[in-house]
C-alpha cells in the first residue's frame, strides 16, 4: 500500500507493500492446500496464546525494577544491564532462527522457544540476582525465535489473511503486556515479593507450549510440504529491502525497548508513586492496542500508508517532547502519545510478513530485520539506564530518543516507497 505519489510510476512499487492487506495474497504467497476446520481454529487459539507472552514477561519485570534492584540488593550496573538483556538476546539468539527453522520447521522451532520461554520466566521467581538474570537470558532467548519466526507461521499457515492474523497477534501482545503491567505490581504486593510475581508470569507461557502443542502435531502428521533450505539472511543486508527493513525496524524495536524499559522507572524518580507509575505504564500500553488496529486500517487503504507511518512517528516524538516538558502529573499526556507512537510495530510486521518471494526468504527477512534491528535497539535501555545514572536525569536521555524519533519519519518516508514482495536480487 503506497503513500501518495508523485507519479503513476512511482505508485506500483510502493503497491506492493501492503496492497494486499484487504484482499487475498495470492498473488505474493504461493497457494497452499485447505487446511482442515480444526487445524485453522487451533492455529488461531495458538497464535492468541503466543501473542500474550511476547511483551508481558518484558512489561512485567520493568513495571518491578525498582523493587526487584530494592529487594535482590543489585548495583547500578546490573541495574542498567538487566532491561538490555531482552534486546541483546533477540539479537543473538533471533540471528539463529532461520538456521533453526530450516532444520527443525517453523512449526517445532516455535515450540522448543515456547519451553524456553516458560522455562526462563519460571526461573526468575527464584530470589535471587543470579537466577533473575539466568532466567532472564533463557526466556528472552526463547522470545527472541518466537518474535523471528511468527511472520514466516503467519505466511505459512494463513497466507491469505496475512495482516488480519498479524494484527491479531501483535493485538494480543499488547494486551498482554498491558494487563500485566497493570497487575504485576499488586501481584507482587499480595505475594510479598517481587520475584514470585515475575515468575508468576511463566504461568501464561506454560499455556501458550501446550497450546502449540496440536498445531504441531498437526503440521508433523502432514508435513507434506517440501524441506526448502533455510536462505542466508546476510546476503539480503546488500539490498535495499533488508537495508530499509532493518532500519525502520531498529528504530522502533529502540524507542519501544527504552520505553518499556524504563517509562515507569522514569515517572518514579520525577515524583509519581509506584502504583501510579504502573498505572501510566499500563495505559501507554492500553493505548497502543486499538493505535495498532487504526494504523493498520488506514495504512490497509490505496495510498495511506505513508500517511499511517508518518501519523505514527509524528505522535511518538510529540509525546517524547511531552515527557520532556510537562510535569509529572500530566504524565497521562505523554503516555497516550507514546503508547500512540507504540502502534508502529504491527505495519513493520505487516512489512515483513509480506515480504519476500517465499516463506524461507521471508524469515530470512526477519530474522536479519529483527537480529540486527535488536543487536543496534539494546543501546536504547542500556544506554538510558548509564545516561541517567551519569547525570542523575533523563533530559538527555529522552533528547536523544526525541532526535531518533525524527530519523524514523525520513526512514518511514524512504521504505513507503520501496516494494517490499518479490525476489530480493543481492548485488
Amino acid at each position: 500500500m503506497p503513500a501518495t505519489p508523485p507519479s503513476p510510476a512511482a505508485s506500483a512499487p510502493a503497491t506492493a507493500t501492503l496492497a494486499s492487506a484487504a484482499a487475498p495474497a495470492s498473488a505474493a504467497v504461493p497457494a497452499v492446500q485447505a487446511k482442515p476446520r480444526s487445524a485453522v481454529v487451533f492455529g488461531v487459539i495458538a497464535l492468541v496464546l503466543i501473542g500474550l507472552n511476547l511483551r508481558a514477561g518484558i512489561t512485567g519485570a520493568s513495571a518491578l525494577l525498582h523493587d526487584l534492584q530494592t529487594v535482590l540488593g543489585y548495583g547500578p550496573l546490573v541495574a542498567a544491564i538487566i532491561p538490555s538483556i531482552p534486546t541483546l538476546c533477540f539479537a543473538l539468539a533471533g540471528a539463529g532462527t532461520s538456521w533453526l527453522t530450516g532444520r527443525l520447521g517453523v512449526e517445532k522451532a516455535i515450540l522448543l522457544a515456547l519451553a524456553m520461554l516458560a522455562g526462563g520466566l519460571l526461573l526468575r521467581g527464584i530470589p535471587a540476582t543470579g537466577m533473575l538474570v539466568a532466567g532472564s537470558v533463557v526466556g528472552m532467548s526463547g522470545l527472541a525465535v518466537c518474535n523471528v519466526a511468527m511472520p514466516s507461521f503467519i505466511r505459512e499457515h494463513f497466507a491469505s489473511r496475512t495482516s488480519l492474523m498479524t494484527a491479531m497477534y501483535t493485538v494480543t501482545m499488547t494486551t498482554g503486556a498491558t494487563v500485566t503491567a497493570v497487575a504485576v505490581v499488586p501481584l507482587a504486593q499480595a505475594l510479598g515479593s517481587p520475584s514470585a510475581a515475575v515468575g508468576a508470569i511463566g504461568i501464561t507461557a506454560v499455556a501458550a507450549f501446550l497450546g502449540f502443542l496440536p498445531v504441531v502435531l498437526h503440521a508433523h502428521r502432514n508435513s507434506s510440504r517440501g524441506t526448502a533450505g533455510a536462505i542466508s539472511p546476510w546476503p539480503l543486508l546488500r539490498t535495499r529491502k533488508g537495508v530499509l527493513l532493518t532500519a525502520i525496524f531498529t528504530l522502533q524495536a529502540l524507542l519501544a525497548y527504552a520505553l518499556l524499559s524504563w517509562f515507569p522507572y522514569m515517572l518514579t524518580t520525577m515524583g509519581l508513586s509506584a502504583s501510579d507509575s504502573g498505572l501510566m505504564f499500563g495505559l501507554m500500553q492500553l493505548v497502543s492496542v486499538p493505535a495498532g488496529m487504526v494504523l493498520i486500517a488506514i495504512g490497509s487503504r490505496p495510498r495511506m500508508l505513508r500517511p499511517a507511518f508518518y501519523l505514527v512517528s509524528i505522535v511518538m516524538a510529540l509525546g517524547l517532547v511531552a515527557l520532556l516538558v510537562l510535569p509529572v502529573q500530566l504524565s497521562f499526556v505523554s503516555a497516550v502519545l507514546l503508547g500512540f507512537g507504540l502502534g508502529i510495530f504491527p505495519l513493520v510486521m505487516v512489512m515483513i510478513s509480506r515480504s519476500g518471494a517465499s516463506t524461507a526468504e521471508t524469515t530470512a527477512l526477519s530474522t536479519l530485520a529483527q537480529s540486527s534491528g535488536y543487536l543496534l535497539a539494546t543501546a536504547g535501555p542500556f544506554g538510558m539506564g548509564l545516561l541517567h545514572g551519569a547525570t542523575g536525569g533523563w533530559t538527555l536521555p529522552l533528547a536523544i530518543l526525541l532526535a531518533l524519533a525524527l530519523v524514523q519519519i525520513v526512514v518511514a518516508h524512504l521504505i513507503t516507497g520501496t516494494p517490499m514482495t518479490g525476489k530480493a536480487n543481492t548485488r
